[in-house]
């Protein structure tokens, strides 16, 4: 009876595995999987006959994956899994007394003899040797060395900032997410321990949108931490303990149209014309989701009512269009010279009459309008006329600005014009300053320099992160201003940040055509010298659980439209690669301005989009929330798009791991040090397994001066440290939440403490929370 089961599930096998062969071969595809459905039909048929053969046929299937597994993948572990290990388990079923007699033959004395099995277990013992030795063996990882010795004495960190307090997003003006702190460093951090916790008590409803998510830095100024949190409070806790001093809640409602839910900060600011202890002498402003930006009294969290309107500043002004939920601030404004400069988020692919990208600088007292850069019409700076409006739909800018008081610059990443997917009709300014890092004025908003990032940008690739402002020390002494971009597609730009030309080179190569017919693509794109961008995909860096699924993955690959980086949007379905998702996001990279060197965390994961006619478009859903995967509607526009990752069957990436790195780079020579998986799957299967394949992540980094880095980020709920120099894993410790946000560090009295928000990330499916967690030395 064994027998005969063991050959219909044989058989079973064989007819999935070769149709889906035909399939995947007619597609262009590899024949291995028509051929291996042969060999399991014909070793079913054998076994059904209870013939020996049956074991011979089936060991040279074996040999056959095993020699087409290592040409197509090498030693890589993580691919060979798949391909081979239900066929060694079957083998070794085969090898199984229950199988083995039933196959074998009776002697004339009546003594019954077992098949003949030693081909069949040469083969799968041989098979699982190389698997165990594949097992030893990492191809992906780059070993290497930063430079340890400080090449700038007295390095520019940016600002006033005193070393033990971290009072902007990146700690100072320059975004370099860089402390001077040494405390803890790469021989002690091992024994950091727990010194406080706290719970914000705002955690996800029922009612939120998919990406509510809690990125949120603290601020710590004085003895003090500010932060925000998803749902926009505003939290006052004693450094040292944890307590809450003040609580402050904006009422910013729920919009089922929001994309996103989520704060990654607020804004501090010290007037240093007001009497020391005055009302509203130190002022926290908090951005809220309902589009408005919020002043508070840092001491005590009351509204500072002479700002604006009764201390609210309504950002919705100027927009000729202003749906409810499609426009709102998640990152935290820049306070400089008097004034405070917001940008916006715009809500990505769902309407042609959205808000506009403005930027705009206000009287960080009065909340004034002091100038306004719109990208959409970038020569009028000074302040709207009343009845006029902003471009609807100008690129925007969402994430976090960098400041150079001395050169007067404020450093701009931009977004891309709703719908991202659709070029056709985009005005000259748009594709001008679409996906770049702008250098604008600091007193009149006036534009000084532009660096586009993607030409004719049809695949959301936004610069989403905070660019990075440091001094090169070039190999002849001198010292050059540069500004380190990081984008989605893994190239990182560094440029001379009062003029925007490259310090590494920056080339254009030919990028795909084939657009739909009312659109275009832009021949050539830019790429930096400095690129964390990963090679083409190819139908061997499919993957899966299994054999299957891995089939399936194949024959997706195949079915899209796909030529490599910048494959343009299609009606027929597209893969995007890098996708949207960023190599880079909005976690931006840490550098060092004494060594010159910096640390982040690419993280490698394709995603597809797929353009639907207007006219099959389905009517809007009830209970339908605003969310970046799926469909996205265009309303207005002739085609929406579907849009996600790009996943097989079990829902999980149809490429293979690795998908996050922790690496290190030189920024005087743009060379790449190191590069290593980060991350297990523990939170990701239901078995806490620690494997540890490199998991995706988002969020970011900082360095210390102790030669330590730190970082959440992946989806496996972990707190690492990392030594800077070689990007070796120095200590790690679990998470109650996903740990989505940017860590900061900062002392009280002698003491250093690292402290990391943990709270979960709607899209990448982390756990929840509403922790903020201060790890100190014993």
């Amino acid at each position: 009876m064994l027998i005969v089961l063991t050959a219909i599930l044989f058989a079973l096998i064989g007819l999935a595995v070769g149709a889906g062969g035909i399939r995947l071969l007619m597609l262009g595809g590899s024949p291995y999987y028509l051929l291996a459905g042969l060999g399991f039909l014909l070793t079913a048929v054998l076994l059904f006959r209870r013939q020996t053969a049956a074991l011979w046929v089936y060991a040279l299937v074996v040999v056959g994956s095993l020699a087409w597994a290592v040409w197509e993948v090498g030693l890589d572990w993580w691919q060979l899994g798949p391909r081979g290990g239900i066929i060694i388990l079957l083998g070794l079923w085969l090898l199984t007394p229950w199988i083995r007699r039933p196959l074998g033959f009776v002697s004339p004395s009546g003594a019954h003899y077992s098949a003949t099995a030693w081909p069949l277990a040469v083969a799968s013992l041989f098979s699982i040797g190389v698997a165990i030795f594949a097992m030893t063996q990492d191809p992906h990882d780059i070993r290497g060395e930063l430079p340890s010795d400080a090449v700038a004495a007295n390095a520019n960190l940016g600002g006033n900032v005193p070393p033990g307090e971290w009072h902007q997003y990146g700690r100072t003006p320059f975004g370099q997410r860089y402390s001077p702190l040494d405390q803890i460093n790469a021989e002690n951090v091992a024994n950091l321990r727990v010194a406080w916790q706290y719970q914000t008590g705002d955690v996800k409803r029922p009612d939120d949108v998919g990406e509510t998510t809690y990125q949120v830095t603290p601020l710590k100024v004085k003895d003090t931490l500010y932060l925000c949190t998803p749902h926009n409070w505003a939290i006052a806790l004693d450094a040292a303990t944890g307590e809450e001093k003040w609580k402050y809640d904006s009422n910013s409602g729920m919009n089922p149209d929001r994309q996103h839910q989520t704060c990654r900060g607020v804004t501090y600011w010290a007037d240093p014309a007001a009497a020391p202890g005055s009302p509203c002498a130190e002022r926290v402003y908090l951005p809220t989701s309902d589009a408005r930006l919020i002043a508070l009294d840092a001491a005590n969290g009351e509204v500072c009512t002479s700002f604006a309107d009764n201390g609210v500043l309504h950002l919705e002004q100027g927009m000729r269009y202003n749906p409810a939920g499609y426009y709102y601030s998640t990152s935290p404004p820049v306070a400089v010279a008097g004034k405070i400069i917001v940008g916006g988020a715009v809500n990505d692919n769902y309407s042609t009459q959205e808000q506009s990208g403005v930027i705009r600088a206000f009287d960080i007292n009065s909340g004034a309008l002091l100038w306004n850069w719109d990208s959409g019409n970038p020569d009028q700076t000074a302040p709207l006329p009343a009845g006029q409006f902003y471009t609807t739909n100008s690129p925007n800018s969402w994430s976090v600005s960098s400041v150079d008081e001395g050169l007067g610059l404020i450093y701009v990443p931009l977004g891309n014009q709703v719908p991202d997917q659709l070029g056709m009709g985009r005005s000259e300014h748009v594709e001008k300053y679409s996906s770049s890092i702008v250098a604008l004025d600091i007193n009149t908003g006036a534009m000084r320099w532009v660096r586009q990032t993607v030409h004719h940008d049809l695949w959301d690739m936004d610069v989403p992160a905070q660019p990075s402002l440091i001094d090169i020390t070039k190999e002849d002494g001198t010292v050059v201003p540069a500004l380190v971009g990081p984008t989605k597609q893994g190239d990182l730009y560094v440029l001379d940040r009062r003029s925007g030309e490259p310090i590494i080179p920056v080339e254009e190569v030919a990028a795909p055509g084939g657009a739909i017919s009312e659109d275009f693509t832009a021949p050539t794109q830019p790429v930096s010298g400095l690129t964390f961008m990963p090679a083409p995909l190819e139908e061997h860096d499919m993957w899966g659980i299994t054999m299957f699924d891995q089939l399936a993955c194949r024959i997706a690959f195949r079915s899209l439209k796909y030529e490599g980086r910048y494959t343009p949007p299609s009606l027929e379905g597209t893969l995007v690669y890098p996708g949207n998702f960023g190599t880079f996001n909005w976690g931006s990279v840490a550098v060092d301005p004494e060594r010159q060197v910096l640390f982040g965390m690419p993280t490698y994961l394709a995603f597809t989009s797929r353009l639907v006619p207007r006219d099959q478009i389905p009517p809007k859903q009830e209970g339908e929330t605003g969310s970046e995967q799926g469909l996205n509607r265009n309303e207005g526009a002739p085609y929406g798009v579907y849009m996600g990752p790009f996943l097989g069957p079990l829902q999980i990436p149809c490429q293979a791991p690795p998908w996050g790195y922790v690496a290190g780079a030189d920024l005087r020579t743009g060379k790449i040090a190191y590069k290593h998986k980060n991350g297990t799957v523990y939170d990701m299967t239901p078995l806490p397994i620690p494997f540890k394949l490199g998991v995706p992540g988002i969020g970011g980094p900082i360095i210390t001066k102790g030669g330590v880095a730190f970082l959440g980020a992946a989806v496996d709920n972990y707190l690492r440290a990392y030594d800077v120099t070689t990007g070796s894993q120095l200590w790690e410790t679990g998470l109650p939440a996903g740990g989505q946000s940017t860590p900061m560090t900062y002392t009280v009295g002698d003491k250093q403490y690292v402290l990391m928000v943990a709270g979960g990330h709607g899209s990448v499916g982390t756990k929840p929370g509403d922790y903020v967690i201060a790890y100190t030395l014993p």
